[in-house]
């Protein structure tokens, strides 16, 4: 078997990663791992994983839910997917897991409702933005100093950030209220921030195989916090409709529950760069799939934004890694 070092993820960009993504403690020292027999299928599979979690813009926008109402439900059955698809997912509960959770369901929470509001390349580009958050607020929570380096990346990502808000942008059936989406989508890259910096406190707390515990308890934690607002809604008619029934479904047991079947089955054979470049498909595709169902068009300072902050990200985490 061939061997192959993982590098550590530490500072290599992973919080680019969609919100039901890539949630892996960090696991600093570069362990050294066996590849399994098929490096291509291993790939294949974080591919997969990809485009699966970028179909969730498009099947947000296809509900006629409330924001509310599509995030709770979603992170039931997400819950419920991965404590049945993953014995993993069924132990290693620890109190200390709570406000990392809690992070991840915020996360959820708010980037089903920024999608809701705003385009879903804004949405997903303004999510990306989190890497700049870990690296600025790490000093202050987890002791981890900044690199000169660091500089040319955090600048460059806000450079990114500034081009979403650079004249404005028209309201549209599947972005109803582009501006306050957008506050919301930033809300979520901080939000998911935190729960990366969460995940790393956790793995030096002698609990780095906790990831999938806190998936779990963060899908739960979201379904409980919007279930409120979610019944609360409106009735938008006197019977469930079968479309939004299949939404939720797909969303909960597809988008995240097979998405994260592919991504374990992989990722402890892939280096931690080609798997957070490969997963750069997400937010890539994701605006993809929504103008092509939707007919929804990014705005060209948006798709520029998001270019040079996903731009930023891969260059950075190939430097991490090859550092």
């Amino acid at each position: 078997m061939r061997r192959t070092r993982y590098g550590s993820a530490r500072r290599a960009g992973i919080a680019a990663l969609p919100p039901a993504g890539l949630l892996r403690p960090d696991r600093s020292g570069g362990t050294v791992i066996h590849s399994e027999a098929s490096p291509v299928r291993n790939r294949l599979l974080v591919v997969a994983a990809a485009v699966l979690f970028s179909t969730g813009g498009v099947a947000v926008k296809a509900a006629a839910l409330t924001g509310w109402q599509i995030a709770s439900f979603r992170s039931g059955v997400a819950a419920a997917a991965l404590l049945l698809l993953f014995p993993e997912a069924r132990r290693g509960f620890a109190w200390r897991m709570a406000p990392v959770s809690g992070a991840y369901a915020a996360t959820l929470i708010s980037f089903v409702l920024a999608n809701r509001l705003t385009t879903a390349a804004n949405a997903v580009f303004l999510q990306a933005t989190a890497p700049v958050y870990v690296l600025l607020l790490a000093p202050w929570l987890l002791q981890e100093n900044l690199k000169r380096s660091d500089a040319a990346y955090i600048v460059a990502v806000a450079g990114g950030l500034a081009l979403f808000f650079v004249g404005r942008q028209p309201a549209v059936a599947t972005a109803p209220s582009p501006g306050q989406g957008n506050l919301v989508a930033l809300a979520s890259g901080v939000a998911y921030a935190f729960m990366l910096l969460g995940l790393r406190w956790l793995s030096r707390d002698k609990l780095r195989d906790s990831g999938m515990a806190t998936v779990v308890l963060g899908n739960i934690l979201a379904f409980l916090a919007a279930l409120p607002m979610a019944l609360a809604a409106p009735a938008t008619g006197s019977a469930v409709r079968a479309g939004d029934v299949a939404v939720i479904l797909y969303l909960g047991v597809v988008q995240v529950g097979l998405a994260y079947f592919c991504l374990t089955r992989a990722m402890r054979h892939i280096t931690a760069f080609e798997a957070t470049a490969v997963l750069l498909l997400e937010p890539a595709l994701n605006p993809v799939w929504v103008w092509l169902v939707h007919g929804e068009k990014p705005g060209v300072w948006a798709l520029s934004g998001g270019g040079l902050i996903l731009s930023a990200t891969l260059l950075n985490t190939w430097r991490q890694t090859s550092a």
